[in-house]
């Protein structure tokens, strides 16, 4: 009997040399899976799905979670205002985990015997995947051919070629992996330290030049409208990178620790995510008391770290998530932004939570809810302590 294995299909080469090498020389019967949160269009999935059987596919899946890592996890990420390293919206990695995580529920669902994905052993996908794959569908064995064997891109491409598939597999100039919360680009100016991407690295780029105001409308923390119009979260996302895209925002290169511990440096565009985060934080900083605000920042760092390094399944993300939401109670309003070239500025917010807009005080310029005794009574007692620390310093 064959032996009935589910493959984590892109369509790339990695993944396309998997397919013909195990459906051929190994007796597999494979079934390619794809999973979309919100990076692909219909016509590409098409012509994946078209490739795949051309490979030797026994059963082609396309998987649309795009709604669920909205709901599961984009969300907290927007409350959490989480940026890995104060720069990058954890395009990938969230990404990521989710499709493992997706992969791994569809393998244990038809009984697969084996599971293939065609990392190499030099990134954090393959981390992501074994630990999802392990944890949701431990009765199949994890396969990864380009991994084992160590291959090089060339002896791929020979490979196939050997096999009779000699379809244009010359490597672009710059690896783009386009995602709904970003579109990382890898080129041989992120393998150096000192250099940036040039302009046409990046897959979208300027063709607005006059400055735009914008108004995004937040409800207990989620975006739900653009420019006065009511949108569900994707749909909402989705015009924000259009929009911001032909404004060239969202662009930088971050650096950060892989979870193997080395240092990995990549570019991005997300004129969504980036946005939406700084408008959110925004919104927060007029909407939430300071502890809130100190508690959520340590609370959100971690969170992101721990999806970042395929932590996402550790129950303490269910327990951060409780909090990041609960803290959502005030955050309602709007939000207004002007978009130039290459940049924004946030211009101000619109809230029935507004803190600012408070009767007991104006900061720094009249107050009704205490006098001037008292407020020389607080500023002795506030100062207690140090005075107690300076005196006994003097004294010593």
């Amino acid at each position: 009997m064959m032996k009935k294995a589910v493959l984590a299909y892109s369509g790339g080469l990695d993944t396309s040399y998997c397919l013909v090498n195990l459906s051929r020389e190994q007796n597999m019967e494979i079934h390619t899976v794809i999973v979309n949160t919100g990076g692909f269009s219909e016509e590409e999935l098409k012509n994946i799905e078209k490739r795949a059987y051309q490979l030797g596919s026994k059963h082609h899946e396309t998987i649309d979670i795009t709604e669920k890592f909205y709901k599961e996890c984009l969300r907290y990420l927007i409350f959490g205002n989480i940026l890995k390293n104060n720069t990058y919206p954890l395009s990938v990695s969230a990404e990521r985990m989710f499709q493992s995580i997706a992969i791994a529920e569809y393998s244990k669902k038809i009984n697969a015997e084996y599971i293939i994905h065609g990392s190499t052993g030099a990134g954090n996908d393959q981390i992501r995947f074994d630990l999802a794959f392990a944890i949701i569908s431990p009765q199949s064995k994890i396969i990864t051919p380009i991994r084992d064997e160590k291959l090089s891109r060339q002896q791929e491409v020979e490979y196939l070629q050997n096999q009779g598939i000699d379809m244009n597999w010359e490597k672009a100039k710059y690896s783009i992996n386009k995602g709904i919360w970003g579109t990382s680009v890898g080129g041989v100016e992120t393998l150096t330290s000192n250099q940036a991407l040039p302009e046409e690295a990046y897959p979208t780029q300027l063709s607005e030049n006059n400055p735009l105001q914008i108004e995004l409308e937040f409800e207990k923390g989620e975006p739900v409208g653009l420019n006065g119009e009511k949108l569900e979260p994707i749909s909402l996302i989705q015009k924000l990178n259009d929009i911001g895209g032909k404004y060239a925002i969202g662009r930088d290169i971050h650096i950060g620790d892989t979870i193997l511990g080395i240092k990995g440096r990549v570019g991005f565009e997300a004129p969504g995510p980036i946005l939406l985060i700084k408008a959110h934080h925004l919104l927060e900083k007029h909407t939430l008391s300071r502890w809130q605000l100190l508690h959520k920042d340590s609370l959100a760092n971690w969170y992101g770290t721990l999806l970042h390094e395929a932590q996402y399944l550790d129950p303490v993300m269910r327990d951060i998530e409780k909090f990041l939401e609960s803290s959502q109670n005030h955050v309602t309003g709007k939000v207004h932004i002007e978009l130039n070239p290459y940049y924004f500025k946030m211009i101000g917010i619109e809230s029935p939570y507004d803190m600012m807009q408070s009767k007991v005080a104006i900061y720094g310029e009249e107050n009704d809810a205490w006098d001037s005794r008292d407020a020389k009574g607080f500023i002795k007692i506030f100062g207690n302590q140090l005075k107690i620390y300076h005196n006994l310093k003097d004294e010593n």
